[in-house]
């Protein structure tokens, strides 16, 4: 779609587009692994207009060619204050290569889906090139890739530890999670004329200093020192105990500095700043994004992330779930930030007036849909609170779960004489939706379904259950599956009540930490008998910084340092996955196979329907020897 708008309503990506703008010089130079999108759903975006707002003169450099003569990186000069630096809005490795390790051969931030436009560990290449062009110009990472490696952690691709991303790039400091606040902290800083080497006290950001510095001093903050990062290389237990306690300091209200001794530096990663406040989270959704691509990419095909988000609202930060596989509240927090409604229905408004709206939002959604504004009722309990989940084991007493705030903003956006729909395409946490697990009792679990079934699915409902081994699903700290089919019975029961035949899709994961064979064939089963051929599937893939990453890599349990059987191997990862596949005739003899070595041939006929199959092959034998007989006869 060609874009019928000024160039300078984006933020400068070219030396034309600053020129144009009377600009001799630039203070912040944003690097950036993904194309340039400027709408509140891409990192790079929402840094970029920050900057702008504090009046900070600012460009992109949107994935750079790191292959030839660095020239993307010289292009915009020397910045005045510092780079940023991030890899895009997923981790590399993540974005490149499968759980397999196959090179993916697409990228969904890149026009035309295009492989190819950025290196593996991103950040990292991107740090080394600037430190070797301007080594005097500071370097602030952020974005996920960074955020996530900003310890010391496993990586699976090179299926070794690495250090903090500090030491790796020679980055000067990184804002881990979401960094609105710090970034705005940090210009401020820089704009009074305070040297950026002396940035050392700011909540949430990561920095080294040599070991024989004084760690800077804060007397409002507790020191808590991991395991040095050579313990962890010769010690996996040492380790799995150093993520217990950077997973609770980023999810507590008061948390400690941590700190950790790596080679001749002292890593210090600063407490979090507390969760945005309304207007705070307001301020960073209202900037004048174009929502739209730089007109650049007009003749390079669609940017598939883009597409996917275009016309979805985001309404608020954050997950309380906890899982172990998942990194949003490693990153995001498990505190939830909420948009005021004003600005949610300010967004929606701005939605309906893109040119090529045609009625339908795609998503009223957030990191988990149904989490909107919920928050503890008592906010000393919340002080006090250490646990990386609200809902695991149980659900917390102290959080309120009310959905009715969320149903009337639903109910207000379906108002709207423009909208036709508005879907919610994100994942819904289906365990706060039913009353044997959450036992809310204020009526607003029903009303919200009812809503939900009624007004905004789009075909098909997808939620994720992920397992239904109960030893598996409390590894992955998730709910037992027997909640799942209470919540399937509450929403076949709205779609009959309402006439409408939506099937609801389930998410599950194989191989997970926990997940033995037998689970996957007792899966594979109990799902079939459900009337589910699955095909929202995925085999575990280690990441950065999550409970199962360290399960998987260490064997044992970060909080309770016992061990946990993980298949690891190809060939145990591949017959976990063909469980999945039971209708697929080419794994029949697999499935056969492995039941019998693990003592379960009672689901081979559960499975692979053994008895209907010997019967069919009776059946055309006894045809045969029949036509024989009569052809027998006839000669």
């Amino acid at each position: 779609m060609q874009t019928q708008r000024p160039v300078t309503d984006w933020l400068p990506i070219t030396k034309k587009e600053v020129e144009m703008r009377g600009w001799g010089e630039l203070d912040v130079i944003l690097i950036s692994g993904d194309a340039y999108v400027d709408h509140p759903a891409f990192g790079a975006a929402v840094v970029g207009r920050i900057i702008e707002s504090e009046g900070f003169r600012i460009a992109l450099v949107p994935q750079p060619n790191w292959q030839d003569d660095w020239r993307d990186f010289k292009k915009m000069g020397e910045p005045r204050f510092f780079f940023g630096v991030t890899s895009g809005c997923m981790d590399a490795m993540v974005n490149h290569y499968t759980a397999a390790k196959r090179k993916r051969s697409t990228d969904a931030y890149t026009p035309g889906g295009q492989a190819g436009f950025r290196p593996d560990y991103a950040a990292r290449v991107y740090t080394k090139i600037l430190k070797t062009l301007y080594p005097d110009v500071p370097v602030l990472l952020g974005g996920i890739e960074a955020s996530l490696r900003r310890v010391t952690h496993y990586d699976y691709w090179a299926d070794k530890l690495f250090p903090n991303i500090l030491t790796d790039s020679g980055a000067d400091m990184l804002v881990y999670g979401m960094g609105e606040m710090p970034l705005r902290e940090i210009l401020r800083l820089l704009q009074k004329g305070v040297p950026f080497h002396s940035l050392d006290t700011i909540p949430q950001t990561a920095l080294l200093r040599s070991r024989e510095e004084e760690v800077p001093k804060n007397k409002n903050w507790e020191d808590v020192w991991l395991n040095s990062h050579e313990k962890c290389l010769k010690d996996k237990v040492a380790f799995a105990a150093n993520f217990k306690i950077v997973e609770q300091e980023s999810n507590k209200v008061n948390a400690r500095r941590i700190l950790q001794k790596v080679g001749g530096d002292t890593l210090i990663i600063n407490p979090p700043y507390p969760p945005m406040t309304e207007e705070e989270i307001d301020a960073s959704f209202d900037l004048p994004y174009t929502r739209v691509p730089h007109p650049k990419y007009d003749k390079r095909g669609a940017i598939p992330a883009y597409e996917m988000i275009r016309f979805s609202v985001n309404m608020h930060r954050g997950c309380f779930g906890g899982c172990s596989f998942c990194t949003i509240s490693a990153h995001q927090g498990k505190f939830i930030a909420s948009r005021s409604e004003e600005s949610i229905l300010k967004e929606v408004d701005a939605v309906t007036k893109m040119p090529d709206f045609k009625g339908y939002i795609s998503d009223l959604g957030g990191p988990s849909a149904n989490m909107y504004r919920m928050k503890g009722k008592d906010q000393s309990i919340c002080d006090r609170c250490v646990a990386p989940s609200c809902i695991h084991p149980v659900v917390c007493s102290n959080l309120d779960t009310s959905h009715k705030p969320l149903t009337e903003i639903y109910r207000k956006v379906d108002a709207h004489p423009e909208v036709k729909k508005a879907f919610v395409g994100s994942g819904i946490r289906y365990d706060l939706l039913v009353d044997s697990y959450n036992k809310n009792n204020d009526g607003s679990l029903d009303e919200y379904m009812e809503q939900v079934v009624t007004r905004h699915v789009c075909g098909r409902l997808k939620v994720a259950p992920e397992h239904t081994s109960d030893a598996t699903l409390k590894v992955m700290r998730k709910p037992s599956f027997k909640h799942f089919h209470e919540f399937k019975k509450k929403y076949d029961y709205y779609n009959k009540k309402h006439g409408l035949n939506q099937p609801l899709i389930p998410y599950f994961i194989s191989s997970h930490p926990g997940s033995q064979a037998e689970d996957m064939a007792n899966l594979a089963a109990e799902t079939k008998d459900m009337g589910f051929k699955l095909e929202q599937v995925q085999d575990f893939t280690p990441t950065p910084m999550t409970v199962a990453t360290i399960i998987w890599y260490t064997g044992v349990h970060p909080y309770t340092l016992r061990p946990v059987y993980t298949a690891k191997s190809k060939k145990e990862k591949r017959q976990q996955h063909m469980f999945f596949f039971w209708h697929k005739r080419e794994n029949h003899q697999q499935i056969r196979d492995k039941l019998k070595s693990i003592g379960r041939e009672d689901l081979i006929p559960k499975l692979i329907d053994e008895k209907k199959k010997f019967n069919k092959r009776e059946k055309i034998k006894s045809r045969i020897k029949k036509k024989k007989q009569r052809n027998k006869r006839g000669s």
